[in-house]
């Protein structure tokens, strides 16, 4: 796995390795930045199966090496629309086959996040949808989700665009869930998705194990369709 960008303090690198471990305790994983400042005061914390290194979007892999996850978070969103494509194609190309990158942003303290799943599928990367998730111990409003959405979705949420129309509804299921007398907030969270599914057509997972952590995973974006994205170079 690579942590592309993680910021001042490699703190979600390390927790992603914690978790992760228990799933597969051979993991390696790289984190990877831009800055040598932060990559020399993140080195204390490298061990067996973490290290740090300097890079952008030319990842620091070997020749023969890929990866099975690469993850880039308040990343791309710092870029111009128009690059954003071609940094997605150049990441791709990292990855082994049916590998993933997740794409997107979150709040500073990270309590909400936006991000794009993307699959590899031979020389192509595949949109598989769009995840947004809230931290459903914190008061919580679909609403607040649209200041953090990826570079690809930000630009638009005109009045009346599909994705407005969206958050629209979800907003109204959400309120209409809370006037129940259901004070679980990881139920009213299934039930407001389940509404925005039957009664408003939305596709997005139902699986009960992403809804109670406050993951809500669209596989079709509104208005947003999604050709599969040629990868910059093979490897």
């Amino acid at each position: 796995m690579v942590d592309l960008g993680y910021g001042a303090s490699p703190v979600t690198t390390l927790e992603s390795l914690e978790y992760l471990r228990v799933l597969n305790p051979s993991l390696r994983l790289i984190g990877v930045e831009i800055d040598p400042d932060r990559v020399r005061e993140a080195l204390p914390y490298a061990q067996l199966g973490l290290e740090f290194c300097l890079g952008g979007f030319n990842l620091p892999l070997g020749a023969d090496e890929s990866a099975g996850v690469i993850r880039a978070m308040n990343v791309l969103r710092q870029y111009p629309e128009q690059e954003y494509a071609r940094s997605l194609a150049l990441l791709g190309s990292y990855l082994g086959p049916a590998g993933i990158l997740l794409e997107g942003t979150s709040d500073p303290p990270g309590n909400m996040m936006a991000l794009n799943l993307y699959l590899r599928g031979g020389g192509f990367l595949l949109h598989d949808g769009l995840a947004l998730i809230a931290n459903l111990r914190r008061p919580f409003s679909p609403r607040q989700l649209q200041a953090i959405l990826p570079k690809n979705y930000i630009h638009h949420l005109e009045p009346g665009s599909p994705l407005d129309a969206f958050f629209g509804a979800w907003s109204a299921c959400w309120q209409r869930a809370i006037q129940t007398q259901v004070h679980d907030p990881r139920r009213l969270f299934a039930e407001a998705a389940r509404w925005l599914h039957e009664e408003h057509g939305y596709h997005l997972s139902a699986r009960p194990g992403f809804l109670r952590r406050g993951i809500l995973l669209l596989h079709s974006v509104p208005g947003e369709a999604q050709a599969p994205l040629a990868l910059a170079r093979m490897r």
